[in-house]
């Protein structure tokens, strides 16, 4: 009995008399890493179930089937086994609400139990022969929506999309002091601090970084300023939000590398609230959004009351 074929399959329609399937397969933006894998790794490429090179020359009409090779999960990523709050999933994607204080990623610092170990877990039990593809990735200490790709392939069609824009996300945070501005644009490039390995810093030759901000509300919490703000993210450089309301004078409760204070919450306070995206494969508009925890909620609930 043969065994099912769990390889990740597209199948495609050729519009264009005589084109070239190397043309097509680049229009329906299949890169070329992924062409040499499927030629070497064991993917199959078919036009009208007929095994085909990329040379081959297209009729209207034709039926393009391209199988995508089984992927090999990353070393040294342990699978295994725990709850994931899954806010999304189809077969392409799979969208997650991540609590604080779980890595995005295996680190030597806490090298289990990460989201991507989960994830790997998941999609062995759902027999999906793919490893863990992070689309947005949270700091361990933030919470929120984190969206996760189930293949290589979707992984690069998603990066295309975060390239052009097209993937917006929004968080809320709380900061030290009164923010001035209602509305304010934060355009300030950045880069590793010289003297520290994880820490960054608004300076010159940074990367460019662009951040949006908006005050929800400014209030008092045991007689000390604070502003609970949305943030929308242009561009995703590491710790862009804490390191540009650091550099506003303004840190993020619970922001100890970047001048915020522990005294009212045990970790920095920024939740990714909403994510929003084209589905990588049908086109169709995806939004996502997700509460602030309740530490967060406390801060700001306790002032009200």
């Amino acid at each position: 009995m043969n065994k099912m074929d769990t390889r990740f399959t597209l199948r495609f329609i050729a519009e264009k008399e005589g084109q070239i399937l190397r043309e097509a397969l680049q229009e329906w933006r299949i890169s070329k890493r992924a062409l040499t894998a499927i030629k070497f790794d064991g993917g199959l490429i078919t036009v009208n179930k007929v095994e085909c090179n990329v040379r081959h020359i297209l009729h209207i009409g034709d039926q393009i089937e391209v199988k995508f090779p089984p992927e090999e999960k990353s070393e040294g990523l342990a699978v295994e086994y725990g709850n994931l709050s899954i806010i999304y999933e189809d077969d392409v994607i799979l969208v997650l609400n991540k609590p604080a204080y779980q890595s995005t990623i295996p680190s030597r610092e806490h090298p289990s139990n990460s989201i991507a170990n989960l994830v790997c877990g998941h999609f062995q039990q759902q027999g999906l022969a793919s490893t863990a593809h992070i689309v947005t990735r949270l700091d361990r200490d933030t919470s929120g929506l984190l969206c996760i790709a189930k293949h290589a392939h979707i992984h690069h069609l998603t990066g295309l999309a975060q390239r052009s824009g097209e993937i917006s996300r929004q968080y809320e945070a709380i900061v030290h002091g009164h923010v001035g501005q209602d509305i304010q644009s934060i355009i300030m490039p950045i880069g590793r601090k010289d003297t520290s390995i994880i820490e960054r810093e608004v300076r010159e030759d940074g990367q460019f970084a662009h951040t949006d901000l908006t005050v929800l509300q400014r209030f008092n919490f045991n007689n000390r300023p604070m502003t609970h703000i949305r943030l929308k993210l242009h561009t995703g450089r590491t710790h862009q939000i804490r390191v540009h309301m650091a550099y506003l004078g303004h840190p993020l409760i619970g922001d100890e590398l970047y001048g915020g204070s522990r005294e009212q919450l045990n970790r920095q306070a920024l939740h990714c609230v909403s994510l929003a995206m084209f589905h990588p494969l049908t086109g169709e508009s995806l939004h996502f959004t997700s509460a602030l925890n309740e530490d967060m909620q406390r801060l700001i609930r306790d002032t009200l009351a």
